[in-house]
C-alpha cells in the first residue's frame, strides 16, 4: 500500500479544525489514531487543588505586587507555529544540544525545532530573524496544527 502523505496532511488539518477529540482510521496495512486535547486534560487531572489556608483567594493571586516590573509589550512579537499535528522536539536527538533557547538570536530559514508526525521528523524553520523571547511548549509535548511553538522579537 502506498501512503499519500498529502491526503494525510489534509485529513489532519480537517481533524484539527473539527469539533472532535479522537479519530481512528484502520486498514490491513495502515493505522492512524489522532487524539486532541490530551495535554490540557492530563495537566488538569494531575494537579491537586490548593489548600484554602495556604493559598490566597484568586483575586489576591492575580493582582500584581506594586514593585513588579511593568508588563512586557508582546504586540510586535512574531509567532512560529506548528504546520502539522505531531510531537515537539527541541533538539535533533536526546543527547544533542537544543536548536534554540530563549534569548538566542535566530535567522530566517534557521531550523528552530522538530515536529514529529507519523515517525517523520519535520524540521521547522524560522520565517523571521530576531531574538527568541518565549518557547511555549516543552520537549516531547504533543502540538496541534497552528499551535504557537515560540515567539520571536523581529530585528
Amino acid at each position: 500500500m502506498s501512503i499519500d502523505f498529502k491526503a494525510i496532511r489534509e485529513l489532519l488539518n480537517d481533524i484539527s479544525e473539527a469539533d472532535i477529540t479522537e479519530f481512528s482510521l484502520k486498514s490491513d496495512q495502515f493505522e492512524l489514531t489522532v487524539r486532541k486535547g490530551l495535554t490540557t486534560t492530563a495537566t488538569e487531572t494531575s494537579v491537586s487543588p490548593p489548600s484554602p489556608q495556604t493559598s490566597p483567594p484568586p483575586s489576591e493571586a492575580s493582582s500584581p505586587p506594586e514593585d513588579k516590573k511593568p508588563e512586557i509589550d508582546k504586540s510586535e512579537w512574531e509567532e512560529i507555529t506548528s504546520p502539522i499535528v505531531g510531537t515537539f522536539y527541541e533538539a535533533p536527538a536526546p543527547e544533542e544540544p537544543v536548536f534554540v533557547k530563549v534569548g538566542d538570536q535566530i535567522q530566517t530559514n534557521q531550523t528552530v525545532c522538530i515536529v514529529e508526525a507519523m515517525k517523520i521528523m519535520n524540521e521547522i524553520e524560522a520565517e523571521v530573524s530576531g531574538k527568541v523571547m518565549e518557547i511555549t511548549v516543552k520537549n516531547g509535548e504533543p502540538v496541534e496544527y497552528g499551535q504557537t511553538l515560540m515567539r520571536v522579537k523581529p530585528d
